[in-house]
């Protein structure tokens, strides 16, 4: 969902905006150097950098092509032409917390993730309030298996989870993610209740046999309106935050297994995110950008 995300917002910025556009994929801070030095040395103006382990080569590069405007998704590190693109993924996955608690039949949900960065973090710190909101004595488990898309690794976490009892489990994945939603299935082949819960874009219909619902970002939207202020000279020098209120973080129950949630839940989760979208519930934050000591 993370990467796919991103590539559909390349995608449209180059139909919307008669962009030129390029992708690279860097697995090693030596390679993403290089394709910043390549990009900017070639005449390109605007750079996404998908991650918050792009951020100090970012600064980097930043500082050696000052014309080049650069946007690190997640990031934590700032100047005059390297802006964070953070998305409030939390108010999503608090949301989504509420409906793993409302779904749980023994009491225990988990919570797979890849590597522990910041950002990731956040994410489980509100998906562990949205559900205890629901249930103060609610168990949430948690581990990070250290790779995103290490699918073996993700599936023994995921199998660990449901033989401790977790019967709704919510990954931040990439690849990984389809590890998690097969072992799932499999319990529930086995003739156990258990539930998954997508992450990062709209999953339902990758599993929907088992997703009850996704906390999605709008990667593509954001990438979008992120290029828009670009184009008029409003990035640089602070954060770009895409949230609930911009409509780019939501929770979407899968409508094919609507019928198995209980409708009182389904309210409560729409309260709770017009209470967000207000700015009435605050939801929890693991604060990560350079001086910051909360959120907005």
């Amino acid at each position: 969902g993370w990467y796919a995300g991103a590539y559909e917002g390349l995608l449209r910025i180059e139909e919307e905006f008669g962009a030129q556009v390029s992708h690279q994929q860097t697995e090693t801070p030596a390679e993403f150097d290089e394709a910043f030095l390549a990009y900017s040395t070639s005449g390109y103006d605007l750079i996404f950098a998908h991650g918050n382990e792009y951020q100090d080569a970012a600064i980097r590069a930043g500082e050696q092509f000052p014309d080049v405007t650069i946007i690190v998704s997640g990031g934590g590190r700032i100047s005059e032409n390297v802006a964070p693109l953070i998305f409030r993924l939390e108010e999503g996955s608090y949301l989504a917390g509420m409906a793993a608690a409302a779904m749980s039949e023994s009491g225990i949900i988990g919570m797979v993730g890849g590597v522990a960065i910041p950002p990731a973090l956040g994410t489980f710190r509100a998906f562990e309030a949205g559900a205890k909101s629901i249930d103060p004595d609610i168990e949430v488990l948690e581990v990070f298996t250290g790779d995103w898309n290490d699918v073996a690794a993700a599936k023994e976490a995921a199998v660990a989870q449901l033989s401790r009892g977790a019967d709704v489990l919510i990954h931040n994945l990439d690849a990984g993610s389809f590890a998690v939603f097969q072992a799932v299935r499999e319990a529930r082949e086995a003739g156990r209740t258990a539930w998954a819960i997508g992450m990062n874009s709209n999953q339902n219909d990758v599993a929907p046999d088992v997703i009850v619902g996704s906390a999605v970002i709008r990667i593509a939207d954001a990438f979008v309106e992120t290029t828009r202020m670009w184009q008029a000279g409003e990035v640089g020098g602070e954060p770009i935050y895409a949230a609930t209120r911009q409509d780019v973080i939501d929770f979407v129950f899968n409508p094919q297994l609507i019928d198995q949630v209980p409708p009182e839940i389904v309210t409560r989760v729409a309260e709770a995110r017009n209470l967000i979208r207000s700015g009435d519930l605050d939801v929890p934050r693991v604060p990560f950008i350079e001086g910051e000591t909360g959120g907005q």
